[in-house]
C-alpha cells in the first residue's frame, strides 16, 4: 500500500512539474536538461567547437543540451546504463571509476577537453547522510579525473549534495581550480538537497 502511495505521489508530482512538461515539448529525455541550461546561462560555459565529457550521462539530456550549442563531435557520454544514441556523440557504457574507462576517455581526445561535467549520483538508500557521502565520493573522483584531462581554462561541473562531505568537496575544488562557485538551479526540486559545483581555470 505504502509503495503504491509513493509511486502515485511521484506520478502526480511529475504531472504538475513544468520542467517535465517542457522537456517533452522540447524533446529532452529528462527534466535535468534545464539544470545544465540554467548553469550554462549563469556561468557562460558552452561555446561552439568545444569538447565535453559527460559522466553519469544517462538518459542523456545534458549531452542533448550541450550538443545543440557546441555543435562538435567531441562529446563523450559515459554511464553504467546503456543509453539511446545521440547523433554525433560517442557513448561509452561502463563504470567511470574504473581505470580502463578513464583511459578510454583520455585516448579519445587529441587535445584536452574543455569541460568535464558530472550528474552522477548513487542509487539512493533514503538515508540522506549516506547518500550524500557516497555521491560526494563520486564527485571527488570526477574532479580529480578532470584535473588530469581538461585544458587550463577548462570547466568542471558536478552535482553535489548538502551534507557532511560538502565542505570537503569545495575545499578540494579550491585546491585544484582558481574559481569555485556553488549554485542551485530553479529547476532543481525544492525538496532536493542537490546543488552544483562549478569550477574554472586550473591552478
Amino acid at each position: 500500500m505504502k509503495k503504491n502511495k509513493i509511486s502515485k505521489n511521484w506520478v502526480n508530482k511529475q504531472r504538475r512539474d513544468i520542467y517535465v512538461r517542457q522537456s517533452k515539448i522540447e524533446g529532452y529525455r529528462a527534466r535535468s536538461a534545464y539544470k545544465i541550461k540554467e548553469i550554462d546561462e549563469k556561468f557562460k560555459i558552452f561555446k561552439g567547437g568545444m569538447s565535453v565529457v559527460d559522466i553519469g550521462a544517462a538518459p542523456g539530456s545534458w549531452s542533448q543540451y550541450v550538443k545543440k550549442i557546441v555543435k562538435s563531435e567531441k562529446i563523450i557520454s559515459i554511464d553504467l546504463k546503456e543509453m539511446e544514441k545521440i547523433e554525433n556523440t560517442i557513448q561509452i557504457q561502463g563504470d567511470f571509476t574504473s581505470i580502463d574507462t578513464q583511459n578510454r576517455i583520455k585516448d579519445y581526445f587529441k587535445r584536452k577537453p574543455d569541460v568535464v561535467m558530472s550528474d552522477m549520483a548513487v542509487n539512493t538508500t533514503g538515508i540522506k547522510n549516506i547518500d550524500s557521502i557516497q555521491t560526494g565520493e563520486l564527485c571527488k573522483e570526477a574532479m580529480i579525473f578532470s584535473k588530469d584531462v581538461i585544458s587550463d581554462k577548462g570547466f568542471f561541473i558536478s552535482k553535489i549534495f548538502m551534507g557532511s562531505t560538502f565542505n570537503e568537496i569545495v575545499a578540494l575544488g579550491k585546491k585544484i581550480f582558481k574559481e569555485v562557485k556553488v549554485f542551485k538551479p530553479k529547476s532543481s526540486r525544492k525538496d532536493s538537497k542537490e546543488s552544483f559545483i562549478i569550477c574554472k581555470n586550473l591552478r
